[in-house]
């Protein structure tokens, strides 16, 4: 790491019938801001039996964030929520005291011809006053997120705030994620426009950096307050990930956050003792590694 920055690549990993690429946490950063996981999904091609089916699973203490650039996720979780996902919606659980869900290709592109999915799915880590929140589950769709053009870059303001302008999203601590895309070689303005801790994640093209260069499937973590501009080449797509840090710090077990590590151990403790809510009508289960 140099002049407070940090180039990190995707950490791949094989979940079944798909591959995931993990950009956060790493041994070197544990946390953007609130957000505490960043997993890239795909692209891969779906179907001839090959689906996400992704079995029942519990969370605490977090907000999951499920956006995609191509594709579809069935979600269903203990909350009675039931959406399907498709590309620039934004999908938002947030697990509080505990929620149990599953993520499938929905029934009707079963059988069908094979299709692309690709997209990212983000952990954000509740407050501690609101980790024991009752869960619920949030569901935006594309129409409806912020999306403006400025000279030669198309903006999407997901979540929280940046730009001047506010997401829909409900959220539970100041952060910020925004989808931009150049549609030719330009500078993006940091200066003032975002507040926090930030991460670059290049999803395709290139950003320069000072003397940094970082290509897909790599994140250049930063402070906004270092930051000025950066330089992306033409067909470039990245998201910027950040906010302010939480005051305590979080840890992570399998599929659990939390500011004590007693609360992980519990929540372990009642996954497998099944005393996490259920999925209506699903009786699978991912068993705690």
């Amino acid at each position: 790491m140099a002049n407070n920055k940090m180039i990190l690549e995707e950490k791949s990993r094989d979940i079944g019938n798909f591959v995931v690429g993990r950009l956060l946490p790493v041994r070197e950063k544990r946390q953007v801001g609130p957000f505490t996981f960043i997993d890239h999904m795909g692209p891969s091609l779906i179907g001839k039996d090959k689906y996400v089916d992704v079995d029942q699973h519990p969370h605490i203490g977090l907000s999951t964030l499920t956006y995609l650039f191509e594709g579809e996720i069935a979600h269903r979780d203990s909350t009675g929520a039931h959406q399907v996902i498709t590309p620039g919606d934004v999908g938002f659980m947030t697990s509080g005291s505990g929620v149990t869900h599953t993520e499938r290709t929905p029934q009707y592109l079963r059988g069908k011809a094979p299709h692309t999915l690709h997209g990212y799915q983000v952990w954000v880590a509740l407050p501690k006053e609101k980790e024991e929140m009752s869960p619920r589950f949030d569901f935006i769709p594309k129409t409806d997120l912020p999306r403006w053009q400025e000279n030669d870059l198309i903006f999407t303001l997901v979540a929280g705030e940046g730009y001047g302008k506010k997401s829909p999203l409900p959220v539970y601590s100041p952060l910020f994620m925004v989808d931009i895309k150049a549609t030719k070689s330009t500078w993006l303005d940091l200066q003032g426009q975002l507040e926090g801790e930030i991460a670059v994640v290049v999803v395709k093209g290139k950003v320069t950096d000072d003397s940094n260069t970082v290509e897909a499937g790599q994140m250049l973590v930063s402070k906004t307050e270092n930051e000025c501009c950066l330089q992306l080449a033409a067909d470039t797509q990245l998201l910027l990930f950040g906010g302010q840090p939480l005051p305590e710090p979080r840890y992570l077990f399998w599929n659990f956050v939390s500011s004590s590590r007693d609360r992980l151990k519990k929540a372990s403790e009642d996954w497998k003792n099944k005393q996490f809510p259920k999925v209506p009508g699903d009786d699978t289960y991912i068993p705690v590694p």
